[in-house]
Order: C-alpha cells, then sequence, then structure tokens
C-alpha cells in the first residue's frame, strides 16, 4: 500500500486478469504483489499473494524485479529476482507455476531457481514451440568476481514447456551505458529474431539473431529513442508488431547521448517486421511513468499496464486497438487510457483531499 512499481499484466484462457507489482520500494525492501480481476480490468481485488524472500541475521533478501506470463498451455508462470539486499552482484531467477489460475483457490507449485540474475520480461514462444526466456546479470560485480564475464543480456530456452531450461546466447552491452538490458524478443516472419534493451546513454538498443537466439549481432541504436526504462515488446495477432515506449516530442537520434525523460508513454506499430514503427498513438503524456507490459485480448484489444510516480503513486491501465495505434487516435471506439486500478494510501488521501 505504500509503493506502486509495475512488475506485469496477464490474461488467463478464462478471461481473469492477474496484476503484479512491487511494494517496499525499489530497494532492499522489495516485495512482489499479486492482485486479480474479474470484470475486465475494471476492479481489482485486493492483494491475494505477496512474495516474500524473508530475512537472515536482519539483513532483508528482495524480491526486486520478475514478470508474469500466461504460458500457451494456460498455466501462470511467476518470474521473480532473489538478491541479498537490493544487489548482491548475483541475484538469481525464481519462479513458481499455478496449473488453475482461474478457480478460487490457486494451486503453486515449490519455487524454482533458474540462474544468477533477474528476467523483467515476458517469454516468447517461437514458432517451432521453443520458449525464449530474456535473463540479465547485472554489471555491478560488487561480489562474486568469477561471474564479471558473464555480466550480459542472456537468452535462456526451454524446448520441454519450461521444465528445463539451457542458457543459449547473449548481448555484451558495452559500458558506459550497460545497465539493467530488460531485453524482450519477437520472432519475425523469416524466424529471424529481434531484441530491444535498455541502456542508459540513449535509452534503448537493437539487436538481432538468425539462428533462434544462440548468436546476437552487436547492440546498434535505432533511429528512435526512448527514455532508459523498460520497453514492452510483443507480437500481435495480426502479424505485426507493437512496441510501448517514451517518445518524447522533439527528443531524437539527434540528442545521442542523452536519453529523453520518462514521459510521453507512446504506443507504435511496425508492419515490416520491425523495421520502422508508426508515428505513434500517446498513451499517457505525464512524467514519471514508466514500466510498461501487456498482452492482446482475443477480441484485438490491447491492454497495457504502467506506473506513474510509485513512491505516492499508481498502476494505470491503457486499453486501444492495433487500428487506434496506426491511426494516432481513437477509432475503434474501445478506448480506454489513464485508467486508475491501483493506488498508493498516500495516492488516495491526496485524491481525496482534492474531490472535497
Amino acid at each position: 500500500d505504500d509503493y506502486t512499481m509495475s512488475m506485469g499484466i496477464a490474461r488467463t484462457k478464462g478471461g481473469r486478469i492477474w496484476l503484479s507489482y512491487f511494494a517496499g520500494g525499489d530497494n532492499k525492501d522489495a516485495v512482489i504483489v499479486l492482485c486479480r480481476s474479474d470484470d475486465d480490468g475494471k476492479t481489482f481485488s485486493d492483494p491475494l499473494y505477496f512474495i516474500d524472500p524473508g530475512c537472515v541475521d536482519n539483513n532483508h533478501f528482495s524480491a526486486v524485479v520478475g514478470n508474469i506470463w500466461i504460458a500457451p498451455d494456460g498455466r501462470l508462470f511467476v518470474f521473480y529476482s532473489v538478491s541479498l539486499g537490493h544487489f548482491d552482484g548475483r541475484g538469481g531467477v525464481w519462479y513458481s507455476i499455478c496449473a488453475n489460475p482461474d478457480d478460487d483457490k490457486q494451486v503453486w507449485t515449490e519455487p524454482c531457481r533458474l540462474w544468477h540474475g533477474a528476467a523483467l520480461q515476458k517469454p516468447t514462444v517461437l514458432d517451432n514451440g521453443t520458449w525464449l526466456l530474456p535473463i540479465s546479470l547485472w554489471p555491478w560485480d560488487v561480489a562474486f568476481p568469477e561471474l564479471h564475464g558473464e555480466r550480459m543480456a542472456w537468452v535462456f530456452a526451454s524446448q520441454d514447456n519450461g521444465a528445463t531450461w539451457e542458457r543459449r546466447g547473449c548481448v555484451d552491452v558495452p559500458l558506459p551505458g550497460h545497465t539493467f538490458d530488460e531485453h524482450m524478443i519477437v520472432e519475425r516472419e523469416n524466424h529471424s529474431l529481434f531484441m530491444v534493451l535498455r541502456n542508459d546513454n540513449t535509452g534503448i538498443y537493437t539487436s538481432e539473431s538468425f539462428d533462434e537466439g544462440h548468436t546476437w549481432s552487436p547492440p546498434a541504436t535505432p533511429e528512435y529513442n526512448s527514455a532508459s526504462a523498460r520497453t514492452f515488446l510483443t507480437k500481435l495477432a495480426s502479424g505485426n508488431f507493437l512496441m510501448v515506449k517514451h517518445t518524447v516530442p522533439g527528443h531524437d537520434k539527434s540528442a545521442q547521448g542523452k536519453a529523453p525523460s520518462r514521459s510521453h508513454l507512446t504506443a507504435h506499430i511496425s508492419t515490416d517486421g520491425c523495421k520502422t514503427w508508426s508515428a505513434g498513438f500517446l498513451l499517457d503524456e505525464r512524467v514519471s511513468i514508466s514500466y510498461p507490459d501487456g498482452y492482446q485480448a482475443p477480441d484485438g484489444r490491447i491492454f497495457v499496464q504502467y506506473d506513474r510516480l510509485r513512491e505516492c503513486g499508481e498502476i494505470l491501465l491503457a486499453v486501444f486497438t492495433e487500428d487506434d495505434a496506426l491511426a494516432g487516435r481513437d477509432v475503434s471506439g474501445k478506448l480506454m487510457l489513464k485508467y486508475p486500478i491501483k493506488q498508493t494510501r498516500s495516492m488516495r488521501l491526496g485524491l481525496n483531499e482534492l474531490n472535497a
């Protein structure tokens, strides 16, 4: 109730929406909260589950980053990272699975540790059935110097529906600029892969793979920029691609070396395999908005959640269609923007005072 940092959102086969976010802070006190909606996102339950790794000798193990995902078979996966304090130099990606996310009472598997690092984005399912999960081992080697050569943006693969995982290729982001990576992957029509990554300089890098993620091209700065923050990238039912990022007016590649602010969260569509992107559909122009995550519903609507202000803020929901994003305006009549779905107590009190 004191902090709202976006983690993720996912829709079950039965239509239930699961929302995850971080409480405690973006620090050593971080814990994960899970709640759900059974009315298409209009309202969400009070917190139903908490992920808190606990304390040892008064030192808190944080659950500071992660995401949630509905697998093709309908199971709900929760990926989260555990670290002593905010980041101990190694961390660790853990996951738990719920096979009955539409039931009144969920049953979860025993948490399993996958590897070091952090997983902040949803997996990608390739046309051949392989799952690819982006995992980042952050560049700060405050401990565990034996991992220094592995601090990169990795791709892990599962060919047995998440039962086992193997490490594939990686993108080595250069310093300065290497940060949390927060990379996300989509598969194009020719089966090549396209990746976006976060960096601290221009905000965004891109990379490509032509061998199912075993090798990747060096990170490149695209013609478009974004804030140094997580970007949401996904393939739509039409075969086109959606990217939700910060597109600040007047800030382009000429501003090399300086990423724009976390404002003007905008949805862009690519119809040519992520080579070019539409001018964009503005979802929220305000400052201190970040970390979009979403999905496309069976009826074509796109749901994107993101956070604002965090320490005294809220989680918001945007609902729109691909046609809206292509046109840059409401053409579907299904639009919902800046819709608050979770707020901190201080935000609620502030709103109440304004409304008094």
